[in-house]
């Protein structure tokens, strides 16, 4: 019993030991853009300890970005190698998940296939801009009040704050950056809003006052939370009051929870275009995911904002499934059997990028799109950003996921400043 034992042990400890399987997916066109009705093809390669697999299978689904139903395959390895090709007759994205029977480890890519002829998937409501401007007109009649606290950072030319501004509901809590010596009317202005999840401010989006010369800088969190608290007090927001928080109101447009969150974002606008330092004409919203969200109602909703960032933005074409296209996140509407719940479809009408975009007056727009984006799916990026009016950007990544690559965070950046630059010679 003792050999059988450590026969066993050493079995598997050999096995533990065995190499994985490294599988690899992309496009034959390194951009993965074809014209709808072409064919794309999928080159896979599998290697082990770095070496060609000889031979095997990979198991293939292949969706309309993520709609069922999907088209199963299982291609053959043959020295490493496999392909596997397909085509949409509609303008749209062919996403490819690729597997190994018994690997944890799946590879995925995407081809686009005509994206800039997707269109939004309902019209805009027509009580949209009614509704929007009541609920700014609610948020007109709280007294804006700040109370500004400084606080300790490294950057000895920036005072910095945490600030605390009345709002509709729960406050702005954010920091709050300037020049020491600004003069008046002499700072553009950016505001940082944030992805999902629970937490405080982020300190480090006042470094962008030091910048171009001196700028006001403001990062909020989304959720109206104190500053700076232990991990404990926003875990137990998480748990509690917060838990779910983007389904809360999700088929009452009253009291859809992002309508606070976007009243929060304009009243944090009023507080930056008050200052006096303020220039009076430049005004960035810069986010990513549930911050694109942000950044995109905020241009569309505020004719201050001049300029919006929104990396892999959530909440574009929350009603998809009217077109037979896959929803993002925050996935307001349930759907069941193919079926919207019909209250949740039409209150996802009101907080949609797509009818923002429709909407944003401002000056230009720096936008990203990961195609084998699962959480926020390139399908509806694409339906919210052609719609987009002013001059726009689109940097397109097409083996990324739900995240900024280095490249994608560099153009976010750079289109910011440049749009200050240009601002200043105006």
């Amino acid at each position: 019993m003792f050999r059988s034992f450590i026969f066993l042990a050493l079995a598997s400890a050999a096995a533990a030991q065995t190499p994985a399987l490294v599988i690899k997916a992309v496009t034959d066109r390194p951009q993965a853009l074809y014209q709808t009705g072409e064919t794309a093809r999928f080159d896979l390669t599998v290697t082990q300890d770095g070496k060609p697999l000889a031979q095997g299978q990979i198991q293939c689904s292949l969706s309309k970005d993520g709609v069922e139903p999907r088209r199963e395959e299982t291609v053959q390895i043959k020295d490493g190698k496999a392909t596997l090709t397909g085509t949409l007759g509609e303008p749209g994205f062919l996403l490819l998940r690729a597997s190994i029977a018994g690997q944890k480890d799946f590879a995925q890519a995407s081809a686009g296939f005509s994206p800039q002829e997707i269109k939004p998937s309902l019209p805009v409501p027509d009580d949209f801009d009614a509704f929007w401007a009541a609920q700014k007109a609610a948020l007109a009649q709280v007294e804006m009040k700040s109370t500004l606290t400084p606080v300790t950072s490294t950057l000895p030319k920036v005072a910095v704050y945490d600030a605390q501004i009345t709002c509709l509901g729960a406050p702005v809590s954010g920091y709050y950056g300037k020049p020491k010596d600004a003069k008046a009317k002499s700072c553009p202005a950016i505001l940082f809003v944030h992805g999902a999840g629970v937490g405080g401010s982020s300190l480090g989006a006042v470094a962008w006052s030091e910048r171009e010369g001196g700028m006001l800088s403001m990062d909020i969190n989304a959720h109206g939370l104190p500053n700076g608290k232990p991990k404990a007090f926003y875990d137990e927001q998480a748990a509690g009051a917060l838990k779910d928080y983007r389904f809360q109101g999700r088929d009452d447009r009253e009291k859809c929870y992002f309508k606070g969150m976007f009243l929060r974002v304009i009243r944090a606008l009023d507080f930056l275009t008050a200052q006096p330092e303020w220039d009076g004409k430049t005004l960035i919203v810069y986010g990513s995911s549930q911050g694109g969200f942000q950044a995109f109602a905020a241009a569309g909703l505020d004719p201050r904002v001049t300029f919006f960032c929104a990396g892999v933005p959530a909440g574009c074409d929350h009603t998809g499934i009217a077109a037979g296209r896959i929803n993002g996140w925050p996935k307001l509407v349930t759907i069941t059997d193919g079926k919207a719940v019909e209250a949740e479809l039409q209150t996802a009408r009101y907080f949609d990028n797509v009818n923002f975009a429709l909407r944003a007056k401002c000056q230009g727009a720096a936008v990203t799109v990961g195609f084998i984006d699962t959480v926020c799916p390139p399908s509806s990026v694409y339906a919210a950003y052609n719609v987009l009016t002013m001059p726009k950007t689109l940097h397109t990544m097409p083996l990324t996921g739900h995240k900024s690559s280095p490249e994608a965070s560099a153009f976010m950046t750079e289109a910011a400043l440049a749009h200050v630059r240009a601002m200043r010679q105006k």
